[in-house]
């Protein structure tokens, strides 16, 4: 019998897996999240974050805060509206538990609660939960405290009220899987570059990260914030901030055409390199302008 033979009789029904809730994520970490390394590891972080600027963009969010815990868990707060805690007619259970433990759930897929959004597009913050030894979600919404806590994305209760409060917003905090990443120890600079950008990309949020694992002069914990009133343009000018510049000022165009906002920023310096980011709902879409700058290297060839 040949080889090929061989194979096409031992490719059966029985080899066909359907992998049920998040058990895929589990499964193939690498196909949510890129890959189980560093990058992965902050991109959790990222992917939590993403949630509350949907809730800034949709203007209901001023403040989200991250923290690096002592035991290199990390939390992440905001001041939007909490995610909803009531039932969700189609699961039948609370649509916080469906947000955290579903798939391609989340009220980016409806067009009357987010207008722009980023992150996996619907598997963000399931994933995280997948991927974390445990997590803890609190809601703060209409004038009530609500909680739930899942090890591996497997709910240990149903989402419960445990108090009355007069803020609103949402406060997760996880632990990485170590079972899963190759490393689980956050760096405090890759998580503040981020925010950084995040600052500049969304004028007028107030974002910060505070490291409990260590201490200022001070005795204070390390901690940077961040906010930018000239979002793009201050953004720029961050960029270019060590270059000769030959303008006085940065060029700065913001228009719309057929439904879609678009905001461009560029200054000309001294330097013989270009320097180009390209963002789409605040994701950095770096494979385009790596494909851009290959196309107009091949124009300007002979």
């Amino acid at each position: 019998m040949s080889e090929e033979n061989k194979n096409n009789e031992e490719y059966e029904a029985s080899n066909i897996q359907v992998l049920e809730g998040l058990e895929a994520v589990r499964k193939r970490p690498a196909m949510y999240i890129g890959d189980i390394g560093m990058k992965g590891l902050h991109h959790l972080v990222y992917e939590v974050v993403d949630n509350s600027i949907d809730e800034a963009l949709a203007g209901h969010c001023s403040h989200i805060d991250c923290f690096i815990n002592e035991n290199n868990s990390i939390t992440v707060t905001d001041n939007g509206r909490g995610i909803p805690t009531g039932m969700h007619e189609k699961e039948g259970r609370s649509a916080l538990e469906v947000v955290m433990t579903v798939l391609h759930a989340g009220g980016k897929f409806d067009k009357g609660s987010y207008k722009v959004s980023g992150g996996l597009h619907g598997v963000g913050v399931s994933c995280v939960n997948a991927l974390s030894s445990d997590l803890r979600v609190e809601v703060h919404r209409a004038g009530k405290m609500f909680e739930q806590e899942y090890k591996i994305g497997v709910p240990q209760y149903d989402v419960r009220e445990i108090g009355t409060t007069d803020i609103t917003g949402t406060k997760v905090t996880f632990s990485p899987d170590k079972t899963i990443f190759e490393e689980t120890v956050y760096h405090f600079d890759v998580l503040a570059t981020r925010l950084r950008e995040l600052a500049f990309l969304n004028k007028g949020i107030n974002l910060s990260i505070t490291d409990k694992r260590r201490k200022d002069d001070d005795g204070e914990f390390v901690k940077e914030e961040f906010y930018s009133e000239g979002g793009l343009k201050e953004f720029v000018s961050f960029l270019d901030a060590t270059r000769d510049s030959i303008l006085s000022d940065v060029i700065y165009i913001d228009g719309e055409k057929d439904g879609v906002p678009v905001e461009v920023a560029m200054v000309y310096n001294t330097s013989y390199t270009e320097n180009v980011h390209s963002y789409v709902n605040n994701i950095n879409t770096h494979e385009v302008v790596r494909i851009f700058l290959a196309l107009e290297e091949g124009l300007q060839e002979p």
